[in-house]
């Protein structure tokens, strides 16, 4: 078996048994005579894929023609201009060149141009790529879905110019969709895959295909980008935000087309995978930096979810407005997939000092950290039953040396590793973060100042200095001594212009070691004042309660979004578009996209984005449209039973005898004597009532 094993892993890495026809492009410089092309279906090749770079300001449409001789309609030429690598990469080239999208036509022999604006030069790179039978083989590493390794859709493995990159960890996922038809084949997917390397690499002049995987209609998954599926490779999918993230793009246009249910499953079978290697929740959110692009530059941090789509990064409609809008179902999907799931484990702390073990569990489970020596000895273990893992180990007096931790929860769960110790403490300034990394210094209460959070695993003193984007100190905010363990403080804002910031910490330790880190922080002042109505309301149009109004107050004009979330992720979107300044209120009675909400607890998240920045701000609410039971459980004394906290409305013998807030559950109603007629109501605090309790 384990021969077998080893010859398969041979097979799958041997880079000259990929198929001997690869996908092969034929570049060709159009002529261009008073701003328009000359070119027309004479001056193509016969084709499969093409993709189309020009210089200058303005734009390119094209259309196919068929080898049968039918013409396509008219398509842009880069629909998806951030599908690229990172701005200061080492793969961005072709200096002066704007990039079209790789389009999948099928068997063509003509294309047409047309230019927009200024176009002083325009080059058209074909790429031909027959459809082959897949080579009979799926790879499943570490528990994966079957996925079409390289070898079997035929990569080049000879075209790739440098080595992959990694990034330290993944943190979230990009969903994509690629240009091109939605009528091909199963077969011809393999075709379209290979032809988008081959564009990306020798059109474009990447180290090789820009995503991670890719995902047909028929629900196959296509590995990547070379390097290691289950390893951080950095990818060439969303300009700023390639390190850090898994690129999964769905073959075809999905602008108006829907997803098809194969799709649906192998796009959250995938995504699953990865997130659940990285122990990353799928329905968490958080800021990322931006690594700069057109619409968030340099430095910038943007509030993400851990399943985006390209958009959610750029200035694109990418992956579409079908997949978009099923992006919230999508994460709810992934969570579901693979359970149980183990969350952001980590061991803070070292050898000679107490180290802390915390993760997340998707359910109560019993759980169990082990600590072993370089032997494979144990040195130390806890357990315990629940969601939340928090494990102290005193290591005050273990020996020096390197140890190894695990996190389990029995043989379904994807454990979690790694390791502490060493020869000796070196001086380590890490888990530097900001919470909020975007402040609203505008005395409303809300996120007006932020707590930089950072860890010593030595006593050192810290010193924390204010940069500007351009790399000039502004202020030192403190230089003090600090404990090993978890620090923090808090940075206010005031008098600090609107604009991205750099929190520089530097600590030195006794022995004069010196190390620094730094994050980014957005100070933005222009929103303020965001508040929801009420905290309950009844969407039952019932007349009571049945809307629910969100107000705040733009400094500047903006781009909102208004979104309502759950713990399944995206419910729905009230409002999203522009905004002048001044007060605004967004009204919302419940409607989602296929009826109305259900019962439940609710998150209003507000995103605005001007020229400074984004700043993201959430408020907590409830929806409720059951009525409130009451029962009688005795008359003297007068006791009453609640199934949830309530108003109650008492009249005895025809007088409004008492009003007061009830707890849920039993509780007792003081009165004089013992009344002939008793009516009670309940009204909770979405406004349903109670059916009337009478007596007799």
């Amino acid at each position: 078996m384990k021969l077998a094993a080893a010859c398969l892993l041979a097979l799958l890495a041997a880079p000259g048994l990929a198929h001997a026809e690869s996908a092969v492009l034929v570049s060709r410089d159009v002529a261009l005579a008073d701003g328009r092309a000359l070119a027309g279906a004479n001056g193509a090749p016969r084709f499969d894929l093409v993709g189309l770079h020009w210089q200058g300001s303005g734009s390119v449409t094209f259309r196919t023609r068929s080898v049968g001789g039918r013409w396509s309609g008219w398509h842009p030429a880069a629909p998806e201009a951030e599908d690229r690598p990172d701005r200061l990469g080492p793969e961005r080239s072709r200096a002066g060149w704007r990039l079209g999208n790789p389009y999948w036509t099928g068997p063509s022999d003509g294309i047409e141009y047309r230019l927009r604006g200024h176009v002083r030069r325009l080059r058209a790179h074909f790429v031909r790529s027959s459809p082959e039978p897949l080579i009979a083989r799926r790879a499943s590493i570490a528990g994966s879905p079957a996925i079409v390794p390289r070898l079997s859709w035929g990569a080049n493995e000879q075209i790739r110019r440098a080595a992959p990159s990694y990034a330290d960890a993944l943190q979230f996922a990009v969903v994509h969709h690629t240009a091109g038809r939605n009528s091909y084949t199963r077969t011809e997917s393999a075709a379209i895959v290979k032809a988008i390397q081959a564009y990306h690499v020798l059109g474009n002049g990447w180290n090789d295909i820009g995503y991670n995987f890719l995902v047909d209609k028929y629900g196959q998954v296509f590995e990547g980008r070379f390097g290691g599926m289950e390893r951080n490779v950095v990818g060439a999918h969303a300009e700023g935000f390639n390190t850090g993230s898994v690129g999964v793009a769905v073959l075809g246009n999905y602008e108006s087309a829907t997803l098809s249910a194969p799709a649906r499953k192998a796009l959250a079978d995938v995504i699953a995978w990865r997130l659940d290697l990285a122990h990353i929740d799928p329905l968490t959110t958080f800021n990322w930096i931006s690594g700069g692009n057109a619409k968030f530059p340099r430095g910038a941090p943007v509030f993400l979810r851990s399943v985006i789509g390209h958009r959610d990064v750029g200035f694109t409609d990418c992956p579409g407005d079908r997949v978009y809008a099923q992006l919230g179902e999508l994460a709810g999907a992934v969570s579901r997939t693979g359970l149980p799931k183990l969350y952001a484990p980590l061991a803070r702390g070292g050898i000679g000092g107490p180290v802390r073990f915390t993760a997340r569990l998707s359910a109560a489970l019993p759980w169990t950290v082990t600590v072993s020596d370089s032997l494979g000895r144990v040195a130390g273990t806890g357990s315990g039953v629940g969601s939340a893992i928090d494990w102290l180990w005193d290591a005050t007096a273990v020996a020096s040396g390197t140890y190894s931790w695990s996190i389990a929860s029995g043989d379904r769960l994807r454990a979690a590793a790694g390791t502490i110790g060493g020869k000796a403490a070196v001086l380590a300034l890490t888990q530097v973060r900001a919470n909020p990394a975007a402040v609203t210094p505008n005395a409303d209460g809300r996120d007006d100042t932020t707590t930089i959070s950072y860890t010593l695993n030595v006593p050192a003193t810290v010193t924390a200095r204010l940069f500007d984007v351009g790399g000039t100190v502004l202020t030192t905010l403190f230089a003090e001594p600090r404990a090993a363990g978890s620090q923090s403080f808090t940075f206010t804002a005031d008098g600090v212009a609107d604009g991205t910031y750099r929190i520089v910490l530097t600590a030195v330790s006794s022995t004069g070691r010196q190390v620094s880190a730094s994050v980014f922080v957005l100070v933005n002042r222009s929103l303020s004042g965001y508040v929801v109505e009420r905290p309950v309301f009844s969407p039952n149009a019932d007349g009571r309660l049945d809307t629910l109004a969100f107000s705040f107050t733009l400094a500047a004009p903006a781009e909102v979004k208004l979104r309502i979330l759950n713990g399944e992720g995206w419910v729905a979107t009230p409002f999203s578009g522009s905004l002048a300044p001044g007060s605004q209120r967004v009204m919302w009675d419940g409607r989602k996209r296929i009826g109305r909400v259900l019962d439940g607890r609710y998150v209003a998240e507000l995103t605005v984005t001007d020229v400074v920045g984004t700043v993201s701000q959430r408020l907590g609410f409830a929806a409720d449209t059951t009525r409130p039971s009451l029962r009688l459980v005795s008359l003297r004394p007068l006791r009453l039973w609640l199934s949830e906290p309530a108003e109650i409305v008492l009249v005895t013998d025809g007088r409004r005898q008492a009003v007061r807030r009830a707890r849920a559950g039993t509780f007792t109603v003081p009165l004089a004597g013992t009344p002939r007629r008793l009516r009670v109501v309940a009204w909770d605090a979405g406004g349903n009532t109670s059916r009337p309790l009478r007596r007799p």
